[in-house]
């Protein structure tokens, strides 16, 4: 698909490079990025289920129409504002895949008025009666999934509390909808090794399949059956029961995603571009203006067996430094080093010079920025600047 025409930064004529964007800014390579995409809907078409991705990291019109099966969807999206405003680009087809605030219910009533077929996630019955009432209310049946716990993680019925199960599709049915049941395996994220990894893929789709054999005995619909988790989806063997895999942020990988072994360093999309604005040479510090507030507070590799620190250094065309890392943020200023316990040399970087920083988290980086500079692989030119949006 060809790249859309790009908006230059202002008082930058087009076409530009990376030498002339404001730092810090967040940085795509398209190549990568279809890579990954392509990557992933191989494996799941040859284990003959399809993808609902999930667009709550990219956040993004012109990232979503590369990643969807058709402009319409399908997709998952973890806010009403991403529902909103997809639907406003034609997106149709769409899961709400965080639990229902009852609060929340008038406008997932709007959105469906408008056109989007969109549904709702809960796992108590609460909920439940909360979405009856508001079909009820206002004279349509409103979908919804019944999230199933897996493993422990986070949320969800589990699957042997039939009981629970039982009323949650009995009061959906009555007055609402069900279509069907989903979960995802938050415990993937620890990592383990490739065998850890098909065993978390494992549990999560057993406990759909089971969850879904026994609404269906009960005389209740149970249509789709959606997993999803990047590190599940690159190691699961078989899902059988299964009709769809939502998965998100394979679209751009991270260090955490590496660190779990689901990607290798060379598939991560994402970059902070930011500028090299001093140095404490004492210290063996090179000061850039690419802080928390464009790397994000998170930490996630930090429990695996490397740490990251805020990010890994590459060099402006996107080849990592060996053994340099973001080993602290402020607000406004990252401090690059040598790893700590590593032998790798700090590279000679001079004031007015460009780094780009790999994130720990794509989801949390790109969260601090408005918008993608697009490039392709070791090209400095950006060839496109989409936009990405914020908000609940």
């Amino acid at each position: 698909m060809a790249l859309e025409t790009i908006h230059p930064p202002a008082g930058v004529a087009t076409p530009y490079t990376l030498q002339q964007l404001v730092t810090p800014c967040l940085i795509l390579d398209a190549d990568r990025m279809d890579r990954n995409i392509a990557r992933l809907g191989s494996r799941l078409s040859r284990l003959g289920v399809s993808l609902r991705p999930h667009l709550k990291t990219a956040k993004s019109i012109d990232v979503a129409r590369r990643v969807m099966k058709s402009p319409k969807g399908p997709a998952t999206v973890s806010t009403l504002k991403e529902a909103e405003l997809f639907a406003a680009a034609g997106v149709r087809d769409m899961i709400y895949a965080v639990g229902i605030a009852p609060a929340k219910l008038a406008h997932v009533v709007e959105l469906r008025a408008q056109g989007a077929d969109l549904v709702v996630t809960l796992d108590t019955v609460e909920q439940a009666k909360a979405v009856a009432e508001a079909s009820r209310n206002a004279g349509m049946r409103i979908p919804a999934m019944i999230e199933i716990d897996c493993d422990g993680h986070r949320s969800g019925v589990a699957p042997t509390s039939q009981g629970q199960l039982l009323e949650i599709g009995q009061v959906l049915t009555a007055e609402a909808e069900l279509r069907g049941v989903l979960t995802h395996a938050g415990d993937s994220y620890r990592g383990g090794g490739a065998e850890a990894l098909q065993r978390f893929a494992e549990a999560e789709r057993l406990a759909v399949v089971e969850a879904a054999k026994f609404l269906r005995a009960a005389g209740l619909p149970c249509p789709i059956v959606s997993v999803g988790s990047t590190p599940t989806a690159h190691h699961v063997e078989n899902l059988a029961g299964v009709t769809e895999v939502r998965a998100g942020v394979f679209v751009f990988f991270d260090l955490v995603m590496a660190g779990i072994g689901a990607c290798q360093i060379d598939d991560i999309a994402l970059s902070v571009l930011a500028t090299v604005i001093g140095h404490q040479r004492e210290k063996g510090w090179i000061i850039t203006d690419g802080g928390w507030m464009s790397l994000s507070r998170d930490r996630g590799t930090s429990k695996q067996a490397v740490d990251q620190g805020y990010g890994m250094v590459c060099d402006l065309d996107g080849d990592p430094f060996r053994e340099i890392i973001v080993a602290d943020a402020n607000q406004e200023h990252g401090i690059i080093a040598v790893r700590p316990g590593s032998n790798g040399d700090l590279p000679d970087l001079a004031v007015g010079d460009r780094v780009r920083i790999l994130p720990n988290h794509a989801c949390a980086t790109a969260a601090q920025h408005t918008a993608y500079h697009v490039v392709r692989g070791r090209s400095h030119a950006v060839e496109a600047h989409w936009s990405r949006f914020g908000g609940w």
